[in-house]
């Protein structure tokens, strides 16, 4: 399923000549478990109220029963805002196509103005895993799916900090936690920068960001249950954004996950912005 990267590349690079505006940028992600994640984006003013923006990314890892773990993650959305209500959709996959895949779909409706923004999410991910590929029954995948509503908000205080809160709640069409789903298990990591830990039952998140000067200091923390053995995992992330120069800037990242099951794994990462 890796058809969606081509046309991602062909209409970001298109578009481009024609942007407005637009924000370029790429990220390396490592943690303390030998996990290593990369990744470049791109966001494209195409009018005066409309944005188009799109993601490549990928990441490897070991795993502890499964080996090496390789993952594909492409994306593409448009976002258009017709003051004070605007509407996001978006188009991605994940996954790797010999073992567990994915194609989700997800949409938001947000009502903004310059101190506060509010938005309802969905999403509908529809899933494809190889549950005998180690064995000799070939063509035996599973197909299931997954539902996902939250609410997001943002909310500015005084002219230099932000408020961020969040969460997402989903519902599969099949009972992951099952004994008999010991193959999807053996992918887990603590590692977040594993994609088959995507599979949540839920997620919420806060945030705090703060600007002083031309940088920007942000500090997140998360909660989320896993779908599958039904771990739960803290995660908290500290970074700091500074240009690089006039169109330019580096954010720094360093962030800790505790899972009640993994354990606890360290996160750094590395980001840099162009913008046009």
């Amino acid at each position: 399923m890796y058809w969606l990267s081509a046309p991602l590349l062909l209409l970001l690079s298109s578009a481009l000549w024609a942007a407005e505006g637009y924000l370029l940028g790429g990220g390396v992600e490592l943690d303390s478990d030998d996990a290593l994640a990369t990744s470049v984006f791109a966001e494209l003013g195409i009018g005066e109220n409309t944005w188009l923006s799109g993601t490549l990314a990928y990441s490897s890892l070991d795993l502890p029963r499964a080996g090496d773990s390789d993952t594909l993650y492409a994306d593409i959305a448009i976002d258009h805002w017709f003051d004070p209500v605007g509407l996001q959709a978006s188009v991605a996959y994940w996954g790797d196509s010999e073992v567990l895949d994915s194609v989700d779909w997800q949409g938001s409706l947000y009502w903004r103005n310059d101190k506060v923004r509010l938005s309802a999410d969905y999403e509908y991910r529809d899933f494809t895993f190889d549950v005998f590929r180690d064995t000799a029954l070939p063509g035996q995948d599973v197909e299931f799916s997954a539902n996902g509503i939250g609410l997001s908000a943002r909310v500015g205080i005084g002219e230099s900090v932000s408020l961020r809160l969040s969460g997402m709640d989903y519902d599969y069409s099949v009972n992951l936690g099952r004994a008999a789903n010991q193959p999807i298990r053996d992918f887990l990591s603590v590692s977040r920068l594993s994609m088959i830990n995507s599979l949540i039952d839920y997620r919420a998140g806060i945030g705090l960001g703060l600007d002083v000067g031309e940088r920007h200091w942000s500090l997140d923390y998360a909660t989320w249950k896993a779908e599958v053995d039904g771990s739960k995992v803290d995660s908290t992330t500290l970074r700091f954004l500074t240009p690089l120069s006039s169109r330019s800037d580096i954010e720094f990242g360093i962030g800790i996950d505790d899972s009640d099951v993994y354990g606890s794994v360290t996160l750094f990462s590395v980001s840099i912005y162009f913008y046009g």
